[in-house]
């Protein structure tokens, strides 16, 4: 316990306090004022380790305390973007669905690079944030969930921004765009869902029909857009990529049936 050197190291010898003077009507008042000193030092000597004991955990406890209920795990999810995503399906196993189509030539089909794609971006941990880039694609570690349907998009050798500039200036009365801005438009979840229903291979929106859902499809809810995860959960239900919260855990989750209503399930190719 920490000493309080104004005070304890200033205490009345024990001199003051011989036997023989106990009955001394002149020392009592003396002794009682030196003992009534020695309590009062002690207690404030108490009261300053304990404030600096209290001092020292609140220093410690309420950050973390804040975090937790700011986040929920995020105190020990956010250190692993996959921390929550392991598989505890244990029912038969369930073939991983390849494209025939592999647009980058890499020797790696479409569904795989988009699987592989959106896990390279999100294991970046990019912070979210809803922000305009003149050249369309974020360059400054933020985004959106759009970015992740792009960046998986990029990695199987598709550039998204450019496709739906092209689908918008092809179909321009099935967007609800007044004045199309190719920096932005691929970036917004409505525009998506009239992309995806032109171009990909639409697919059932029934959860569980457990098969046809693969790791690199996309889902769209009424306001959220995520990849398809190859992990899955105890009803083999699989696991979703997404980006959502500045205070997100993880971004790779069992919400694909929780999120909201799934409006369009697609695929790039088959």
């Amino acid at each position: 316990m920490r000493r309080d050197d104004g005070g304890i190291d200033a205490a009345p010898s024990t001199d003051d306090f011989d036997s023989t003077d106990f009955g001394s009507a002149v020392r009592r008042p003396d002794r009682m004022r030196a003992a009534g000193r020695i309590v009062a030092i002690v207690m404030i000597a108490l009261l300053v380790a304990l404030g600096a004991i209290a001092v020292t955990a609140l220093r410690r406890g309420i950050p973390a305390v804040l975090r937790a209920g700011r986040t929920g795990t995020q105190g020990t999810a956010q250190s692993d973007s996959t921390a929550s995503s392991e598989s505890t399906w244990t029912g038969a196993p369930i073939a991983q669905f390849h494209s025939g189509h592999d647009e980058d030539g890499d020797g790696v089909d479409d569904q795989q690079d988009m699987l592989d794609g959106a896990k390279a971006y999100v294991a970046t941990k990019p912070r979210y944030a809803s922000r305009y880039y003149a050249g369309g694609y974020p360059d400054d570690g933020y985004g959106v969930c759009t970015d992740v349907v792009a960046q998986a998009m990029k990695a199987s050798g598709y550039d998204l921004m450019q496709e739906v500039s092209d689908d918008i200036a092809a179909h321009p009365g099935d967007y609800a765009i007044d004045t199309p801005d190719a920096n932005i438009d691929f970036r917004r979840v409505p525009t998506l869902k009239v992309f995806f229903a032109h171009t990909a291979v639409a697919l059932t929106t029934d959860t569980s029909a457990i098969d046809e859902w693969q790791g690199g499809d996309i889902v769209i809810y009424d306001n959220h857009i995520a990849i398809v995860s190859d992990k899955r959960d105890a009803d083999g239900v699989p696991y979703i990529i997404h980006h959502y919260s500045p205070d997100q855990a993880s971004y790779e989750e069992d919400a694909l049936r929780n999120w909201g209503a799934i409006n369009g399930h697609y695929r790039l190719s088959e």
